[in-house]
């Protein structure tokens, strides 16, 4: 190849690769425009481009239109449903020094009440004036003053409470109230939007208007075991920021459906805030707990089983050929209860009611409380190395 021809084929190569370069550079930097950079004819030598361009006007009404986003519209419209409670509860105490048997043979079992505040969140759910909260935050309270984000207040009344779900149903006497829509807790995904909605430490109270905070769905099921006779079943994990004050109030998914009530935190030594792991429990569950309370008053558990169990250790799991340690041993089986009518047997391990996987003794105990008078379940055990499944009715004692 002759030096003049080299040249020329050089060149020409150069040329095109500083075409395409600037065609990237043209159609990155109009990303946001009205139109991509598009290239024109371009030959050995020669490249033409052609470009779109946005005013600065159009580029700031862009942005501002990308702010109002589903979180944000979902934030307006839920937030007139949800209010701050604050509730006045009377507690009994015994005074410390009644505790020595002497004193207590001469002077009797000294007590004293005293009156308590306290706050939550609660969620508006129906426009005649429903609450909904937690049992912790308001099921014991002798008053309770509810918060709503025009500033408006209003005494309630508890229409009934359920310790053992943690769950409270309020109402106050008004009409055409702001509510939240119950959705599906059985339709959740694991990843999907979680906004809490909340009083954390009491702020709905400086301006009437409730704290936000956004994260995902980080579980579901999640079987927590019990605390103060409440038990924490089939919870929902969140890592939108629960604190204290929180309890109560909504969690809801992106499109505005109310999906859980935040109850629980999660928190490591040393701390009491939010360390990203907050529960609450699914709205399917709330939903039929708050039909049995308006409808009966309370919800039906006075069934009984008729068994004594223990949670599997690590000598029970060796003794018996385990491959863990998880599940609760039956230690007794009263006759003609309904464990011994369903055919279950002193050292049966039980593994799993229904759906649900049993870890402990507390878990067994938790799982029970998920199911009513009459009902029955399949009890899932394991029995000289073999899995079994019997049929157990829970009847009224």
């Amino acid at each position: 190849m002759s030096g003049n021809l080299k040249t020329i084929f050089i060149s020409a190569i150069v040329a095109l690769g500083i075409s395409g370069l600037m065609l990237t550079v043209f159609s990155q930097s109009n990303q946001l425009g009205r139109g991509a950079a598009s290239a024109g004819a371009f030959g050995i030598n020669n490249a033409s481009f052609v470009t779109d361009t946005i005013s600065k006007a159009d580029a700031n009404q862009r942005l501002y239109e990308e702010r109002h986003n589903v979180i944000t519209k979902t934030v307006a419209s839920t937030s007139p449903a949800v209010v701050g409670i604050n509730v006045i509860e009377i507690r009994e105490y015994r005074d410390a020094w009644s505790q020595d048997p002497f004193w207590r043979y001469w002077f009797g079992d000294r007590t004293h009440k005293q009156q308590v505040k306290g706050l939550g969140s609660g969620a508006i759910i129906s426009p005649d004036g429903y609450i909904l909260t937690n049992d912790h935050v308001a099921g014991n309270a002798s008053e309770v003053l509810v918060t709503m984000t025009n500033g408006k207040q209003y005494k309630a009344e508890v229409i009934g409470s359920d310790q053992a779900s943690d769950i409270c149903l309020l109402k106050i006497d008004e009409e055409n109230l702001p509510y939240v829509r119950f959705g599906d807790s059985d339709d959740i995904l694991i990843g999907e939007w979680a906004i809490a909605f909340g009083n954390p430490f009491g702020l709905f109270d400086i301006n009437e208007k409730p704290t936000v905070t956004v994260g995902v769905v980080s579980a579901t099921g999640m079987n927590l075991g019990a605390s103060q006779n409440r038990y924490y079943v089939n919870m929902i994990q969140t890592d939108a920021a629960i604190n204290s004050g929180n309890s109560g109030g909504p969690l809801v998914n992106a499109v505005g459906e109310l999906i859980g009530l935040n109850t629980l935190i999660y928190t490591a030594q040393g701390s009491t805030g939010s360390v990203g792991v907050g529960f609450a429990i699914p709205v399917n569950k709330v939903k039929r707990v708050i039909d049995e309370i308006k409808n009966d008053g309370k919800v039906d558990r006075e069934f009984w089983t008729g068994l004594s169990i223990q949670s599997v250790d690590e000598g029970i799991a060796k003794y018996y050929g385990l491959t863990s340690q998880r599940g609760a041993i039956v230690t007794l089986v009263q006759k003609g209860s309904p464990a011994a009518k369903s055919g279950i047997e002193v050292y049966d391990i039980i593994t799993g009611i229904n759906g649900y996987k049993i870890n402990d003794e507390n878990t067994l105990i938790g799982v029970l409380q998920e199911f009513r008078t009459d009902d029955v379940i399949e009890v899932h055990i394991v029995r000289d190395k073999k899995n079994i499944v019997k049929m157990m009715k829970l009847e009224k004692r």
